[in-house]
């Protein structure tokens, strides 16, 4: 029995191995998928019919009913081609302008799936309470903004939906033509002749081993449907059929942006942040975007292919405005590009399943467009201190005794780390939360070892349950009826994964919640099986959550299983890993009576995701191609709503060379989420292993990004106030350079005025950064003066192995700690370094946030906010006031993230915790002439020094003068002022 076992383990391995790269057979083009297949060839007889060509769909002007509210319009709309099918059509205006499109099929024989919106919001939006809509013969319209500077316009016949600003189109719904709803109806019956018919004038017959059907040569509704019905009611990839026992149901909508030559988002795809084209006379990529979450193995770099999370959300970008959308579908869906003209693109969404729930953000610039998306959909979460530092991670530590020497190894190296991570291979037979006793004996005091030191440990928990009688979590799954079913809806669904013969929790199914929630406590529950063997130390991964089923169609659930509510997989596939991290996410933060913030890392997600924690780019390779396109992702995530991102430092799959390991760790030091992780069969590569002097480079790399701890926090806080991203592209910090628009390769953190250029290529030995203002850009390292210019300029910079380009911008000051530490937790009463970068104007400003870095505490006040002012005082004489005072009581209501402050108390308790912090050294950046005197304004004079500039000016580049206040001993959570004069 036991070899039995063995043998079948081992298949099982065989087939993931030989799954481990990328194997476009795995996975369907859009010619093999029926719907995307259709929606194409729509677009194709539309662009050969060209002007002749017209939408069927138009507005019954008699069936508009305007609302109560005013805000809210319905209508009826109608198709030609299919006179007696019905469709209602809702707009409604939002409080801050954006606009939401709902179509469905009325009183049709089947429903169509419209619960996606409600999993992505976080709450019904407010509508605006100052709209009018104005109905005439050929539209109806309404005029909004403080200034009645947006516009909403339905033209009835055909129907088309545009937005306008200023008279100028924003956004067009089916201004193509293409939009198209396939209707619910009735399988034919298959007819058997027992003799063949004559064809009469006009027709054909189409014959085949079982039936024979006569068919109209001349299909009325050829001209837009086709002439055939393409994988109506089934379809078959590869080895597996698709039952599609609703037949035809997808869902073909042209978006265009007749102002806006540019667009980003929709992720998560291995490419550009500006999206390249899949249309047109010279496409960049054949095939459509495809949003469908998929466990793909190795991802090409450079490829429209989906890949493990899909958010459909757009922007569309101009000199003049940014607009956005967002398509809150959950089903496959494959998206088009082209460019109309360099100022125009076209967008072509293709769904296979869904109601049309469309919403449109006026914006008018980036800041704009990413408050109204987190209004919908939420801002990321205010993460735990401690988990924006280092994560060491590798498949797989493979015993307690190996991770006590990893840490032993990392604390003897003088390298900062915060997290040790598990992977799959922790668990008895894959059974994830029971240990495997042979190699994880003490699981709880390892745990406690770690945690002595400050540090947190981070174990992978799958979404397959192994389906065996001795493994508490999958009976009780099963014996509630919380598991997917198959396409009978009575049986539940057994797919393979790592755990060999699996079945899956069916999260849409409210009883799964607070089951799920028990399953984490870590103290006995009478009401079922709870991790005991854990502690409030243990944080969590949730991978392969797509889902992945290594023996199901595209590695993925069959689309026709079935979930609560009787929603077959197809309709809410790209939601289904978004729900497994947030149910996690709860239960983690509800393990304890205190609640604390927990760690929650996903591979799959969906638009609402950035609520519940952190993601991953997946299974990328050790190759300079991926670390290029891992930067580009990062980014692309950033701004459609997930900061918390990150990439696998150093590859999941292969053994980088040292050189490209040490460029790895400069992405990874300047990514949100930093973790170094590599494959079972790679060598062994933490920092410790290496000579020097990679190890050495490694380290200060690490060493950086803890000074820097104090930057990405405040980050984090702005991020989850605003919505705005902590990596901010050019194109968001200048909206009005074109020259900035395809810029991808570097970018800002946060706020800071911090701009980094990670290198991504061999041999590098310096590299050209724009300087898209005319300001000048501080070297971090050796305060090297750079002077932009008004238009932009490329300046050229040494990039040798051990240097990352690093700028800070003038008109910023930038909080630091700077002395090295084992951890960020060792680091919580450490005083503080402010870099003061002097403008053009002799100007400089920056922002502090702190609290408890764990709890939810500061959402209740505790916390210190402070903004750091340099500026000359309008009064005679050559002086330079430096001052600190509160934030927090000016500004409660931007402070924390989703809690509204009346009031804050300065002297709040955490203050108090942290009273005798103090800012140890101010540096400060371009002061060209050296000081007489500086002080504590009304108290003493302070020790300094003065290093002029060499050949530098308000004019030339050079290295810049320096001053350097020596432990003034200011207080962080007391204001003060600090003046130089010279």
């Amino acid at each position: 029995m036991r070899s039995l076992q063995l043998l079948g383990v081992l298949s099982l391995l065989l087939v993931a191995q030989e799954s481990l790269a990328f194997k476009a057979h795995d996975f369907k083009t859009c010619s093999q998928s029926g719907f995307c297949r259709r929606g194409r060839a729509l677009s194709a007889r539309a662009k050969e019919a060209k002007s002749s060509w017209k939408s069927p769909y138009s507005v019954d002007p008699g069936s508009i009913t305007v609302a109560s509210d005013r805000a809210t319009f319905t209508a009826g709309v109608k198709s030609s081609l299919y006179p007696d099918i019905k469709f209602g059509l809702e707009l409604r205006v939002h409080d801050d302008g954006v606009v939401r499109v709902r179509m469905d099929e009325v009183g049709g024989i089947r429903k169509r799936y419209d619960e996606a919106a409600g999993w992505a919001l976080i709450a019904e939006p407010t509508v605006s309470k100052d709209i009018k809509w104005t109905s005439g013969k050929k539209n109806i319209r309404a005029v909004y903004g403080e200034k009645k500077e947006n516009e909403i316009v339905v033209v009835f016949e055909p129907l088309k939906i545009s937005l306008l600003r200023n008279g100028k189109e924003q956004v067009v719904l089916n201004g193509q033509g293409l939009l198209h709803m396939e209707h619910f109806r009735t399988k034919t019956p298959e007819v058997t002749h027992t003799e063949e018919p004559a064809a009469q004038e006009g027709e054909e017959v189409i014959a085949n081993s079982e039936t024979q059907v006569v068919i109209k040569a001349e299909n009325p509704r050829a001209w837009f449907e086709g002439d055939t019905e393409d994988d109506w009611w089934e379809e078959t990839f590869s080895s597996w059929t698709d039952s599609k026992p609703k037949g035809p149901e997808s869902l073909s909508l042209d978006i265009s942006f007749p102002n806006h030559g540019t667009i980003y988002g929709i992720p998560q795809h291995a490419t550009r942040l500006a999206l390249p084209t899949t249309t047109g006379e010279s496409p960049v990529f054949s095939d459509p975007y495809r949003l469908y979450n998929a466990d793909v193995f190795e991802y090409l770099a450079s490829s429209p292919v989906s890949i493990y999370g899909s958010i459909p959300v757009l922007h569309a970008h101009s000199v003049d405005s940014t607009v956005g959308i967002f398509d809150a579908v959950a089903s496959e869906t494959w998206i088009d590009v082209g460019r109309a003209s360099e100022k125009s693109t076209e967008t072509h969404w293709i769904s296979e399943s869904g109601i049309l729930d469309l919403f449109l953000m006026p914006g008018p610039t980036p800041e704009d467009i990413f408050r109204q998306y987190s209004k919908l959909t939420g801002t990321p979460v205010l993460p735990a201190h401690w988990s924006l530092g280092y994560h060491q991670c590798r498949w797989n530590y493979v015993s307690s005794d190996d991770v006590r020497t990893v840490q032993k190894r990392f604390d003897q190296d003088d390298i900062p780390v915060d997290v040790f991570w598990l992977d799959i291979e922790y668990s008895e037979d894959h059974k994830y939360m029971i240990w495997d006793e042979k190699t994880f004996p003490d699981p709880v005091e390892m745990v406690n070892d770690v945690a002595a030191l400050g540090r947190k440990m981070v174990v992978i928990v799958d979404p397959h349950l192994k389906r065996t009688s001795n493994y508490p979590v999958y009976q009780e799954a099963s014996e509630r009826g919380l598991l997917v079913k198959t396409k009978s809806a009575n049986d539940e669904y057994e797919g393979w994964c790592w755990s060999g013969s699996s079945s899956w929790i069916d999260f849409f199914n409210p009883a799964a919640w607070e089951w799920w929630k028990g399953v984490f406590k870590t103290q006995k529950s009478a009401k079922g099986w709870s991790w005991t063997q854990s502690t409030e130390a243990v944080h969590i991964w949730n991978d392969m959550n797509e889902p992945s089923v290594f023996n199901g169609p595209e590695i993925t659930m069959p689309k026709d299983n079935i979930h609560h509510g009787g929603w077959e997989h197809r309709d809410v596939h790209n939601i289904n890993g978004m729900l497994f991290s947030n149910l996690t996410h709860q239960a983690v933060a509800a393990r304890s009576d205190t609640p604390k913030r927990p760690f929650v890392l996903t591979r799959a997600f969906y638009a609402g995701s950035q609520r519940f924690g952190a993601m991953w780019t997946g299974d990328n390779l050790g190759t300079w191609e991926h670390m290029a396109v891992n930067v580009k992702m990062v980014l692309s995530i950033n701004i459609a709503g997930m900061s918390y991102a990150g990439s696998d430092v150093g590859g999941f799959f292969g053994n980088p060379e040292p050189d490209m390991l040490v460029r790895w760790y400069q992405v990874g030091a300047f990514a949100p989420f930093f973790r170094a992780h590599a494959h079972i069969d790679t060598k062994r590569r933490e920092p410790f292993l290496y000579d020097q002097p990679y190890k050495g480079m490694m380290r200060d790399m690490l060493r950086l990004r803890y000074s820097m701890l104090p930057v990405w926090y405040t980050a984090f806080r702005e991020t989850t106030v605003t919505g705005v991203p902590v990596l901010r592209p050019h194109y968001v910090m200048f909206p009005k350079d074109p020259r900035g628009f395809d810029i991808d390769d570097q970018y800002y953190v946060g706020a800071s005025g911090l701009l980094v250029k990670p290198i991504t290529a061999k041999d590098v030995t310096e590299t050209t950064v724009y300087l898209a203002e005319d300001q000048v850009y501080y070297d971090y390292f050796n305060h090297f003066a750079y002077r932009g210019a008004t238009k932009g300029k490329d300046i050229t910079v040494p990039a040798a192995l051990h240097q990352i380009p690093l700028f800070i911008r003038g008109g910023s000051i930038v909080p630091t700690r700077e002395r090295p530490r084992r951890s960020s937790t060792s680091m919580k009463n450490d005083p503080f370094t402010l870099r003061v970068a002097l403008g053009k104007a002799g100007y400089a400003r920056g922002d502090l946030y702190l609290d408890d870095g764990e709890t939810y505490s500061h959402q209740k006040g505790q916390f210190v906010w402070r903004e750091f002012i340099a500026e000359k005082p309008m009064k005679k004489g050559k002086t330079i006031r430096i001052s600190s005072k509160d934030l927090g009581s000016a500004k409660p209501n931007e402070a924390v993230d989703g809690v509204t402050l009346k009031t804050f108390n300065p002297a709040n308790e955490f203050a108090k915790s942290i009273g005798d912090v103090r800012v140890e050294k101010i540096i400060v950046l371009g002061i060209t002439t050296k000081p007489t005197a500086v002080r504590i304004e009304g108290g003493e004079d302070l020790i300094w020094d003065y290093t002029p500039g060499v050949a530098c000016s308000d004019k030339k580049e050079g290295i810049a003068s320096v001053l350097t206040i020596k432990d003034p001993k200011v207080l962080i959570t007391k204001d003060w002022a600090i003046t130089i004069q010279w």
